[in-house]
């Protein structure tokens, strides 16, 4: 029997379409009908992505989006930031389901857009249209919508460590302060300076400190789960990694809140969500999620000072899977209706 529904990728030659692919192929219900790339037209995919070598005849395809996803239940987008806005109203237009990888429709405020994207948004009206992808907060809206924006990796990591908190006001007018490390391949298959092995393999450095593109959609994320007047200080750091975010989150909390409030706040936030788990005896690290769609949330609570208790909030996820393409699919069999967990379940490797 031929699986139920097809899907096309835009922008198929990238890390995150590689990640998307490899996991499409084995996925029960979802079968590929195309990939568009301007990159490797005619080759096989595994000139690209070379885990696939001799899996699929697939080829990638210069085609138009509206042409890529012609006859497709849905179009995975995998584009560039800025690229995706110029193309997503042809697919409207088509009327195929939409799950997009790009910053593009992450934000309800185009004027947030522009001032961190540097450019103003070309289609605002399809703003609206669009349900930011956090499973974990929006389940019920995304499996009612056509068109979801998944968030960016560092915004998953620090939404999921955050969520408890927002829900239960502890974030009400908190200033947050938090730092980022993140690996190699969040910025993308083409090398460049910031990339480079002999310089990254030996190296720790910030990039767009208390800028980074993430921050509103962070904000508006944290305010869309209860928490008034939160700010966050964002500083990421770029790290001898290929895969993989820490995120370690700090502020100040009343003396009251002691551990058992919180382990039972994030215990009960996080029950039912099948990729997001609290260890007990550990905190969370990177290499326990790498390869997989899980992200591990944590957190460790300083003495009383002052009336006062400074708790730090950990995260790790993949950048390129629950960060990236593995979110993108948890939203697409959201959308499409089928199991949450299809091609998402493998755990990982260790080390």
């Amino acid at each position: 029997m031929g699986k139920r529904y097809k899907a096309a990728i835009i922008g198929g030659s990238g890390y995150g379409a590689s990640e998307m692919l490899r996991r499409l192929l084995i996925h029960p219900d979802v079968e590929i009908a195309r990939v568009a790339s301007i990159d490797h037209v005619g080759k096989p995919l595994w000139a690209a992505h070379p885990h696939l070598t001799g899996l699929t005849d697939l080829k990638f395809e210069d085609l138009a989006p509206k042409d890529a996803a012609k006859g497709c239940d849905v179009a995975l987008l995998a584009l560039p930031h800025k690229v995706t806005a110029a193309k997503v109203p042809e697919l409207v237009e088509l009327g195929v389901k939409i799950v997009d990888m790009s910053g593009d429709f992450r934000l309800k405020d185009a004027a947030a857009y522009a001032r961190f994207y540097g450019n103003e948004h070309p289609v605002p009206e399809l703003l609206p249209r669009f349900v930011y992808g956090l499973p974990e907060l929006n389940r019920d809206q995304i499996k009612a919508s056509k068109y979801i924006a998944s968030p960016g990796c560092f915004a998953t990591s620090i939404e999921l460590t955050l969520l408890p908190l927002a829900r239960s006001g502890l974030l009400d007018g908190v200033t947050v302060h938090v730092t980022g490390i993140t690996g190699s391949s969040g910025s993308g298959a083409l090398p460049q300076e910031g990339t480079h092995h002999p310089v990254r393999a030996v190296n720790l450095k910030t990039y767009k400190p208390l800028v980074h593109q993430h921050t509103p959609e962070i904000l508006e994320t944290l305010a869309s789960a209860g928490a008034k007047g939160v700010e966050l200080r964002f500083v990421p750091v770029s790290a001898p990694l290929s895969r993989g975010i820490f995120i370690a989150a700090f502020l100040e909390v009343d003396a009251s809140i002691d551990q058992a409030r919180l382990e039972a706040l994030y215990d009960e936030t996080l029950k039912g969500h099948p990729f997001v788990r609290r260890p007990t005896t550990r905190l969370p690290e990177v290499a326990a999620v790498s390869g997989s769609n899980y992200a591990e949330v944590g957190f460790a609570l300083g003495d009383e000072v002052g009336g006062k208790r400074t708790l730090t909030c950990f995260a790790a996820i993949d950048n390129l899977v629950k960060g990236g393409a593995g979110q993108a699919i948890q939203n697409m069999n959201l959308v499409l209706g089928v199991d949450e967990t299809a091609s998402l379940a493998d755990p990982g490797s260790w080390p």
